[in-house]
């Protein structure tokens, strides 16, 4: 019988076992002869999967017990780096910029414990790079005499890498360019590329954004096939697309975005029912009529799996002929849906759902400014202006009222962070940052999008179909230990005696800081003490909206997790339904769907994020030497980081410009104390900083204290946190 890859690893996990030879591992799983090319490449593949490593003496045995970390590297723009272990519970391995042995950061590697450091922390050596993660750089070109080298505009990628003077491409010195690497990094010897696209000089306009583009190898243009196929797809719905489909067209429906929206897959309305009763209709874009699986636009919009939406541009996973067109809800034209139909009682209980396919027409496209004007300020122009359906829209005001407190009440957690807009001009330059308001109509759409996620679910599941679920997994426990320290030191409610922390603890929590000053960062702490929400095929529940069952279906036009929950709607919805061999069938593909569309999500999450600081960089350049208020937003052994109050920006204040006083680093206080003065910086405490440089490279500012170092400027006065009060008595 073959032997795979689990036989190998059962026997090495074995307490018996001790690291054997190949004839060796031959005997003791008894292996014939004609299955011996079997074994050797599942052998061969448990090495590549850093499952099983091959030590001196060409022996074989299991990472683990042999003080190895197999994991992704995470590299400092400083030179060292920690690997981030692959099995569950293990802390970070940090890794000297001397042992980092040619490993990138990103890199899957292999990297031996070599000491202790204390307090559960190690410090080890990269033995072995199992996988690279990067195959291009892009950077700064530099000319030398009869050479030159590309200085990655990558902070975390800190080699330069050679270009032989045939492999320049026409790059000039101090363009930014897109180069192949055609030899990696090592002990003996620097990496090379060649240079494959000149990207221009750096600070034109919008060349930050095709910076971060090529960095993230984002797709920027369509296949000629599916340009092909979108420009096919009909841009009116006939008789006979209708056909079979249930008719919405007279029912009173809107959209609802902001105002520069040009796409909208989301359409809603409402009826008031008998027994105080209201029906909620969530229509959406019926993507998946003109997307056909395994068709050259699913190929396309799969790769994308997401839209990317930068200040200055969009990178839509569909071509704006559907995205922009047929797709696109737009008032008085037909358009093709799917319809989540759903009844709830005053309690927020859904007490009814249908999900079909449907058609309707749009009656107003409206904006969050618009509809907030007639819920929340009663604005007599507005309520005159949309007379016909100020009706509705206080009905709907009352239905996501009565949601949202139901959501509440079961544990879900609902953060209200504030978020910046970059403002950019005609030029494509930073005019300003401001912050996004969200309003109550915000509230309506967000509401109403969750209801009917969770209807379709649960329809999903009830029928047995297999599906992409949108869970966000239970938070570490550890680290959900290390925060309740910090929140309990605030004052905060927390649950005691060590129990499971719940949704609604983090709710609590967040409820008792609205109003204070430590709220909008103590929010963010507590963000990102939690688990990234993720596709899986497996129901593991949404832990921060505590919610049993949940999806993505709401949004086909710009994520494909959407259409694929649409797609096996649809199959269940035909006559005859869904058959257990293609539920098998669908089954099996899930998996490596989910993981690719949660790992592009990530990646354009971090691309969008990289645009806006580059641009809020760029922004502040001119502003070197002005002093600004702002708060404490992290603490760190080696400074603290400051959120700037007008520009949403962050910098830090290093360490070494605290002249003062020797700070001492308190981590689970998140706080810094002078060692003679007894000051102390934390969390949430308000400053006024000075800018004292902008780093376009290292993508970084640095702020000084205003007035001099650290101990010259008066803090505001506001109560102690409990710690700090048992700190003076000489406890903790």
């Amino acid at each position: 019988m073959p032997v795979n890859k689990e036989k190998i690893l059962a026997l090495m996990r074995a307490k018996a076992y001790r690291p054997l030879l190949i004839k060796e591992l031959i005997h003791e799983l008894s292996v014939s002869k004609d299955d011996r090319e079997s074994f050797k490449r599942a052998l061969r593949e448990a090495i590549v999967d850093g499952m099983v490593i091959k030590i001196r003496g060409n022996r074989y045995d299991l990472p683990d017990k042999m003080s190895l970390v197999v994991g992704k590297l995470s590299a400092h723009p400083d030179g060292y780096g920690f690997v981030a272990s692959e099995k569950e519970g293990d802390n970070d391995l940090y890794i000297n910029a001397r042992n980092m042995m040619g490993a990138m950061h990103g890199d899957r590697v292999v990297a031996r414990i070599e000491r202790e450091k204390g307090e559960g922390r190690q410090e080890g050596r990269v033995i072995r790079i199992l996988e690279r993660a990067t195959t291009r750089v892009v950077g700064r070109y530099a000319a030398g005499r009869g050479f030159g080298v590309v200085v990655s505009t990558n902070p975390r990628i800190t080699a330069e890498f050679y270009v032989p003077p045939k492999e320049r491409g026409g790059a000039n010195d101090g363009e930014l360019v897109v180069a192949d690497i055609t030899s990696y990094p090592d002990v003996h010897k620097s990496p090379a590329v060649k240079v494959t696209k000149v990207l221009g000089k750096a600070g034109e306009p919008g060349l930050d954004t095709d910076l971060i583009i090529e960095e993230h190898g984002l797709a920027t243009v369509f296949t000629d096939a599916a340009i092909a196929e979108a420009q096919a797809c009909p841009q009116k719905v006939t008789a006979t697309m209708r056909r079979g489909r249930r008719d919405l067209r007279e029912l009173p429906t809107v959209t609802i975005d902001g105002e520069r929206a040009r796409d909208f897959d989301d359409a809603v309305s409402v009826e008031r029912l008998p027994g105080n009763l209201i029906k909620l209709y969530v229509s959406i874009a019926d993507v998946a009529n003109y997307v056909k699986d395994g068709s050259a636009l699913d190929k396309d919009a799969k790769a994308r799996a997401t839209s990317v939406y930068f200040p200055d541009r969009v990178l839509p996973m569909l071509p704006e002929a559907l995205s922009n067109g047929i797709c696109s809800l737009n008032p008085d034209v037909e358009r093709l849906t799917l319809t989540a139909e759903m009844t709830f009682n005053d309690k927020g209980e859904r007490v009814a759902y249908d999900v079909y396919e449907s058609v309707i027409k749009s009656s107003r496209r409206m904006t969050y400014t618009e509809v907030s004007a007639i819920v929340e300020k009663d604005d007599p122009d507005t309520k005159e202006k949309y007379a016909d359906f100020v009706d509705d829209f206080m009905l709907m005001h009352r239905l996501m009222k009565i949601l949202n407190t139901m959501r509440r009440q079961r544990g879900s957690i609902d953060f209200d962070l504030p978020e910046p807009e970059v403002i950019i001009n005609l030029m494509g330059q930073t005019t300003a940052i401001i912050k996004v308001e969200r309003n109550e109509a915000h509230r309506i759409i967000e509401e109403f999008m969750l209801a009917a996620n969770e209807a379709v679910a649960f329809h999903l599941e009830s029928n047995g179909v297999p599906f992409l679920y949108r869970v966000h997994d239970e938070p570490d426990e550890d680290k959900m230990e290390q925060l309740g320290s910090l929140l309990k030191g605030f004052g905060l409610p927390w649950p005691g005696g060590g129990g499971k922390v719940r949704p609604k603890h983090l709710a609590a929590a967040l409820k008792a800081l609205e109003g204070r000053v430590e709220e909008r960062y103590l929010n963010t702490v507590i963000l990102r003490s939690m688990k990234l929400a993720v596709y899986t095929p497996e129901n593991k529940g949404h832990f921060g909206l505590a919610s049993r069952c949940y999806c993505h279906f709401t949004s086909p036009i710009r994520r494909y997790p959407d259409l694929s929950v649409h797609r096996a709607l649809k199959e269940l919805l035909t006559e005859g339904g869904m058959n257990a061999q293609r539920k098998a069938a669908l089954a099996s593909s899930l998996p490596a769907l989910g993981q690719h569309t949660s790992e592009m999500e990530r990646e354009a999450d971090e691309a969008e994020r990289q645009v806006v600081e580059l641009k809020k960089l760029a922004f502040m350049i001119d502003k070197v030497g002005a002093d600004f208020d702002g708060f404490i937003s992290g603490v760190t052994a080696f400074g603290f980081f400051v959120e700037l109050e007008e520009y949403f920006v962050e910098g830090l204040v290093r360490l070494t410009s605290l002249y003062d006083d020797y700070y001492s680093y308190e981590e689970k206080l998140h706080a810094l104390t002078g060692r003679h003065t007894g000051r102390v910086f934390r969390l949430g405490d308000r400053v006024k900083v000075t800018l004292a440089r902008v780093d376009m490279e290292r993508r970084q500012m640095d702020f000084t204290m205003a007035g001099g170092a650290g101990g010259t400027q008066s803090r505001p006065r506001r109560p102690e946190p409990v710690w700090m009060k048992h700190r003076r008595k000489g406890g903790r």
